[in-house]
């Protein structure tokens, strides 16, 4: 089995409209985008590596220094699948973007290190 690190992104504007609905209708989402997760992540137990976790705000370290920045990841976790494809068959449909304000998940193999 191979492992892949799975990213749920998010634009700001897709944030910005879900933070103007009433905050009643917000909560709502909220709970039953959690209960979705869970049933998710319950339904793909056997194939979650690491649960992962939400991201919070991003620093940029370069050449340059450190500054804050934005950017549209919003969390992550790690999943095992025989391939590529089955790996991104499990976010189909996925509540992060069915009910969250999320506009996609992004799935990529986590390659061995190079050995010198």
């Amino acid at each position: 089995m191979k492992q892949y690190l799975a990213i749920f992104c998010g634009s700001s504007e897709a944030l910005e409209n879900y933070r103007k609905l009433p905050e009643a209708e917000q909560k709502a989402s909220q709970q039953r985008g959690m209960e979705a997760w869970m049933q998710w992540a319950l339904a793909h137990k056997g194939d979650i590596v690491n649960t992962g976790s939400p991201l919070g705000k991003t620093k940029k370290i370069s050449k340059k220094g450190i500054e804050d920045i934005r950017n549209e990841l919003g969390a992550w976790c790690v999943v095992q699948a025989e391939s590529h494809e089955e790996a991104a068959k499990m976010f189909v449909d996925h509540p992060h973007f069915t009910i969250f304000p999320g506009d996609r998940v992004e799935v990529m193999e986590c390659l061995p290190i190079p050995r010198a």
